[in-house]
């Protein structure tokens, strides 16, 4: 199975090409957009494997949350792809990829949400324990009992309210791990196996998890000026 993964969620940019197993990836820091890599990565992740767009059999995207801007461009980018193929499309948590990067065992994945809040999950070997919200990291949801590793950057930028509200339940944190499309890819392999991916360009929708997800530009100034 050849598939074309892409995590446009926060800053740290990346497509890969999982090939039976086998994985390629770009990746770069790009803290100020970085639309114009994507495609050029997808073209050659495929030359170097001697594939072409039309060998691909699904395309796997990071559905968020995350940032505004990074999931639109990773939706629009496969909806195009998704369209002029017609490929099965499916989403993947990027909160589920932080925890697939921490293999086994108790994750509390967290991402910096901007606004003073975090979008949070927790996941035991894998399987969703507290389902993604968002909220302030003083009152985010805390997993039940012990033995948690945190993963994400909402432990570099939110870290002391954090540990005032997990308390003694983290036992390590990985505040350095953020959303990849390897890690797209690897947990998409088995669900488009299982006949999870589905057709449809509109099937490339984003998880905001926020119910509003923008200021309107009068919001904006009323608090002070707009970003």
């Amino acid at each position: 199975m050849n598939l074309l993964a892409l995590e446009t969620s926060t800053r740290r940019l990346s497509v890969a090409l999982w090939r039976d197993g086998d994985l390629s990836e770009r990746s770069e820091d790009m803290p100020n957009g970085g639309s114009e890599r994507l495609l050029p990565w997808v073209n050659e992740l495929l030359a170097e494997a001697g594939l072409r767009l039309s060998d691909l059999d699904g395309i796997a995207f990071g559905a968020g949350p995350g940032g505004f801007t990074g999931l639109r461009l990773a939706a629009g980018c496969v909806q195009g792809l998704a369209y002029g193929l017609d490929l099965p499309v499916l989403g993947v948590c990027t909160l589920e990829t932080l925890a697939q990067q921490c293999g086994e065992g108790k994750v509390f994945a967290c991402l910096d949400a901007r606004m003073s809040e975090v979008y949070s999950a927790a996941y035991v070997d894998g399987i969703e324990a507290l389902p993604p919200s968002v909220g302030s990291a003083g009152s985010v949801a805390a997993p039940p009992g012990g033995g948690w590793t945190g993963a994400g950057d909402g432990f570099a930028v939110h870290g002391d309210a954090l540990a005032a509200r997990l308390g003694d339940s983290m036992i390590a944190c990985r505040p350095d791990v953020f959303p990849t499309a390897a890690a797209v890819a690897r947990l998409a392999a088995p669900r488009f196996e299982r006949g999870e991916g589905a057709r449809g360009a509109d099937m490339a929708a984003p998880l905001y998890v926020r119910d509003k997800v923008a200021l309107t530009t009068a919001e904006r100034l009323a608090r002070g000026g707009v970003r």
